[in-house]
């Protein structure tokens, strides 16, 4: 395996991460009939003080991947080392202490949320599963979390019932920060949000990083979302890393065809650029992760595939001409001359203007 990070300062390693959901047949005597791959021999870091994002179609693992940075899924294979410590050996006793410096914020703020407790006791329930503060305490500390996310302490004593669908993510940002975590694990945190509140909280999530020197694992389906808060983005397709590379260069020079076809998807701010981007259509359906396709994953579906992709899994690696933190799990990767559908279709439409003749 090539690196995949290009050093800094490590706070999560995963190594070779595996998570297999056995499924089952049988009522009395069950036995395991297939596996579904949620995720297959991921590698990854995340460094102190970034945001790496994760992208995806639905289905590709990323969700179960954050659920294993968490500890809330054990994983099938492999190790999660969190700031020196291999979190896939620790016990009951030694997870409760884990759990203090990794949070995770959830995609539905409506579902996230018991409706029938009130928000001081849903901000304040780190502080009294971890024996830290109640009482007067645990009020004033709830009042300052509150605070810190934008919402009136005063609110405390009101049910989720009675915010909006921002006001309840932001509520769920409090719950996060509580015992001021090393990482925060952001699942799809926007996704369920109108536009116009998604840039709200994204600017909020931004401004706690600076201010408490956050790390963060950005999950998202959304490249446009994505781009505006990650450092590093990895591409998720069907359990396995397509490609990863900081944000920048990743949207300027894609080298994976599914990296360049979700590129071509992404929402555009500027109508008459949208109107004229040509969409690259990716044909047939995601392959079951009960059965994975052989040699690349996303032979089936991917325009430059050819009979090595069939056979042979490609592994991450820097294409040539690329920088060391760029790499790519393709035979056939997006050439340095290709550019991505939307600029071809814009070189097409001023081409076909006609030429104004000179004074």
């Amino acid at each position: 395996m090539s690196d995949v990070t290009g050093g800094g300062d490590v706070l999560v390693n995963i190594e070779d991460v595996y998570k297999h959901f056995p499924i089952k047949q049988g009522i009395v005597f069950q036995r395991e009939v297939a596996r579904v791959h949620a995720v297959d021999g991921v590698n990854l870091e995340v460094r102190r003080g970034e945001t790496l994002g994760i992208v995806g179609e639905t289905g590709c693992g990323k969700s179960t991947l954050a659920r294993c940075i968490t500890g809330l899924h054990p994983v099938t294979k492999g190790r999660i080392v969190f700031d020196g410590t291999d979190i896939t050996e620790l016990g009951r006793r030694q997870m409760k202490t884990f759990r203090r410096d990794v949070q995770m914020i959830f995609q539905d703020p409506y579902g996230s949320l018991n409706p029938r407790r009130r928000v001081g006791s849903i901000i304040g329930d780190p502080f009294t599963i971890h024996n830290i503060a109640d009482g007067a305490e645990r009020k004033k500390r709830v009042q300052e979390l509150m605070e810190l996310v934008g919402l009136n302490p005063e609110h405390f004593n009101r049910f989720p019932a009675e915010f909006s669908g921002g006001q309840r993510q932001r509520i769920g940002v409090a719950r996060a920060l509580a015992l001021r975590p090393k990482l925060i694990v952001c699942d799809e945190p926007v996704s369920a949000l109108d536009v116009s509140i998604q840039a709200q909280v994204i600017n909020l999530l931004k401004d706690l990083q600076r201010e408490l020197g956050l790390t963060y694992v950005f999950i998202a389906h959304d490249l446009s979302v994505v781009r505006h808060v990650s450092d590093r983005v990895a591409v998720m397709y069907l359990g396995r890393i397509a490609e990863l590379s900081d944000g920048e260069t990743l949207y300027e020079r894609p080298r994976h065809p599914y990296t360049n076809a979700l590129l071509s998807a992404a929402s555009i701010a500027d109508p008459d650029r949208a109107e004229k981007r040509e969409r690259i259509v990716l044909f047939g359906d995601v392959p079951s992760p009960i059965n994975p396709p052989s040699g690349c994953r996303f032979h089936p579906r991917c325009p430059k595939a050819q009979e090595r992709c069939t056979v042979e899994e490609p592994v991450l690696s820097v294409t040539s001409g690329d920088p060391d933190n760029h790499i790519t799990a393709c035979h056939f990767p997006v050439e340095a001359g290709e550019r991505l559908a939307e600029e071809r279709a814009t070189i097409e439409q001023q081409s076909t203007e006609p030429t104004l003749p000179s004074a």
